[in-house]
């Protein structure tokens, strides 16, 4: 099973093409993430490292998949005692780190939902998220402990339990994990069950709740060998900075390093430091790594050290730009792969120089396995080079079983058997995706429909730019003007800087695009994905 739904991209003449064509899907009727991501693995080489965890006060701790099998019995024993059955959904509000993947393997194992939660959503998020669910268990640390407790005081809802991560503070994981049986029978779940609840960031409205089942894990397969020129090979150490909470933390690197049997570094970065996180690609040779845009951009302003052993690097969430995959392979010594999804439907569409020629500002092609297409309102493919919605043919193995509780949204989600998007792009004819804006981040002015990206990309190429936001503003000829916002590196001059920023939109992009105005910012709005928070860059402007 583990071999049939793999690329294999050890051929020098593997052509991205034919291995479209020959690629399938080879999905079995019953299937778990805790077995192939843990027990698989813990019977075949019990001392195989699954994990090394650096804490806060610097301490290191290794777990080997044999004691994650362990402790997650033990802790599925637990959560079994406190009345938590197949389909009931799990909170996790954890930083990185062995307790969070053991409540995840726990979970699945009882065949109840993993719900993945931010450690920095307040109050009002985070009991949005526990009530919408209705979880009847939430793990947590001593710092967010209050938090939660006012939460299930105020709300009084579904959630009964809330263990502590920490000692001395509420009811303790380790010590009840500690005192649970070993022994512990997994429920036989279906590929189709219900495995994982992640929220999404909520750009455009109400977070949504999208419902993945166990087979999603398989989905990703493919464009985790693309993104990594299959991965593994050898000696490898896979990291992250992303949040577990969210798909790219957790599915992009978190889960793939499991069940390829890779080992990985967890580590709470509170606050993303470039200088600290080349220490750690050093200290502890980390060769496989997933990075959202906005950290790439902020290990652009650092000085890369010597000794980095990284392969490969994909990144997601926003475009990447011509200049950072340069800057990527000339100062990482590996490719910056860019790779294409969301929430609902992750990893749909990669690139890797070693496998195809990489086209400047595009995302790359359609991995094996999913049929993705540029297509109109009504759901029609739309002809090459044309701006329409990126969609992806149901069904698919990576895409969501439907929005929680909400059929009207899952249903709206879809269009004569596409999933819709709400990204514009453009495919061209030899098949090379463009990603232009989210739909509702279109800029229309004096008739032109003007997507943000080229107008970012162009600007954050400059050597004295960090970030770049265009967003349309009101104008009472064009409709829509473009106003850009930028975050310059320490120790640029404003003066005069912003009619060359201009300028060069106008030269190097079109002057149709080019910005009326732009505005310095000490720190760019984000959401806590990276992704360009636009609705506050527009409240911004109303002041």
């Amino acid at each position: 099973m583990a071999a049939e739904n793999r690329l294999r991209l050890i051929d020098p003449a593997w052509d991205w093409q034919q291995a479209r064509q020959n690629f399938r899907w080879s999905i079995p009727n019953n299937f778990n993430i805790a077995e192939v991501c843990c027990d698989r693995w813990a019977r075949a080489d019990p001392q195989r490292l699954a994990l090394v965890h650096l804490a806060e006060d610097g301490t290191t701790t290794r777990y080997t998949f044999a004691q994650l099998k362990t402790a997650s019995d033990q802790f599925a024993n637990v959560l079994r005692a406190y009345g938590v059955t197949q389909g009931d959904r799990v909170g996790m509000l954890l930083p990185q780190g062995p307790a969070v993947l053991i409540a995840h393997l726990a979970t699945y194992k009882i065949g109840a939902i993993a719900l993945p939660l931010f450690t920095l959503f307040g109050p009002d998020a985070l009991s949005y998220r526990l009530q919408d669910s209705g979880a009847k268990v939430l793990i947590t640390d001593g710092e967010n402990l209050d938090k939660a407790e006012s939460v299930k005081t105020a709300d009084a809802g579904a959630l009964q339990t809330i263990y502590s991560v920490d000692a001395g503070a509420g009811l303790s994981f380790w010590e009840e994990l500690s005192r649970a049986s070993r022994h512990f029978v997994p429920v036989q779940t279906k590929a189709e069950d219900p495995a994982v609840l992640i929220y999404t960031s909520g750009t455009t409205g109400p977070p949504k709740g999208a419902l993945h089942a166990h087979r999603f894990l398989l989905g990703h397969l493919p464009s985790m060998e693309v993104g990594h020129g299959g991965f593994p090979a050898g000696s490898e150490m896979g990291w992250t900075p992303a949040d577990w909470a969210w798909i790219g933390g957790l599915m992009d690197m978190a889960m793939p390093c499991l069940y390829y049997g890779v080992p990985q570094l967890s580590h709470r970065m509170r606050k993303f430091d470039p200088d600290y996180a080349y220490s750690l690609m050093t200290e502890h040779a980390l060769t496989r790594l997933f990075m959202p845009p906005t950290a790439l951009r902020m290990l652009q302003t650092a000085k890369t050290p010597s000794g980095l052993r990284v392969k490969s690097v994909t990144s997601g969430g926003e475009s990447l730009g011509e200049a950072l995959h340069d800057w990527g392979t000339r100062r990482l010594g590996a490719p910056i792969n860019e790779v294409y999804g969301q929430t609902e439907c992750n990893l749909v569409i990669s690139a890797n120089p070693d496998l195809m020629t990489v086209k400047p500002d595009t995302m790359g092609y359609a991995v094996p396995g999913h049929e993705v297409a540029i297509i109109d309102s009504k759901g029609a493919e739309v002809p090459a080079d044309t701006l329409g919605e990126i969609a992806i043919r149901a069904p698919d193995p990576v895409m969501f079983l439907g929005y929680w509780n909400n059929p009207a949204a899952t249903e709206k989600k879809f269009v004569n058997g596409w999933l819709c998007t709400g990204d514009l792009g453009r495919k061209d004819a030899e098949g090379y995706f463009r990603f232009e804006s989210r739909s509702d981040d279109v800029i229309t002015s004096a008739g032109y429909r003007i997507g943000p990206t080229e107008i970012e990309n162009c600007l954050s190429a400059h050597p004295d730019v960090v970030m770049a936001a265009a967003i349309g503003v009101p104008d009472p000829v064009r409709t829509e003007v473009v106003k850009a916002f930028v975050v310059l590196r320490d120790g640029a001059n404003w003066d005069g800087l912003e009619s060359q920023l201009i300028a060069r939109v106008r030269d190097r992009v079109s002057p149709h695009v080019a910005p009326r105005m732009i505005q310095p910012l000490e720190t760019m709005p984000v959401t806590a994905t990276g992704k360009i928070l636009r609705r506050s860059l527009r409240d911004l402007s109303a002041i």
